[in-house]
């Protein structure tokens, strides 16, 4: 079987899907899985099988998003009536 075969299968099977990272990578020696694939079940290292997969890692984005400052709302003054309007 292939990587992409082998990924179909993982995640259709969740007795594989939900296996500790060590254990999968083990099931994954025995079907003679590429390297690749064995780094990103036993480590969590996706890298390698994204080179593998012909996907560019992606940089990360060079702007961080915050949420908009929200403007200070204006405190009502009260206002003094004028001794001639009395």
């Amino acid at each position: 079987m292939d990587t992409i075969d082998l990924l179909e299968a993982i995640g259709s099977d969740a007795s594989l899907r939900h296996l500790p990272g060590d254990e999968l990578a083990r099931k994954l020696e025995a079907s003679e899985a590429s390297d690749a694939l064995k780094a990103a079940a036993s480590n969590g290292d996706r890298s390698p099988l994204k080179v593998e997969l012909g996907r560019e890692v992606e940089p990360p984005p060079q702007s961080t998003q915050f949420p908009a400052e929200e403007e200070p709302e204006e405190e009502d003054v009260p206002t003094i009536p004028d001794e001639q309007a009395l």
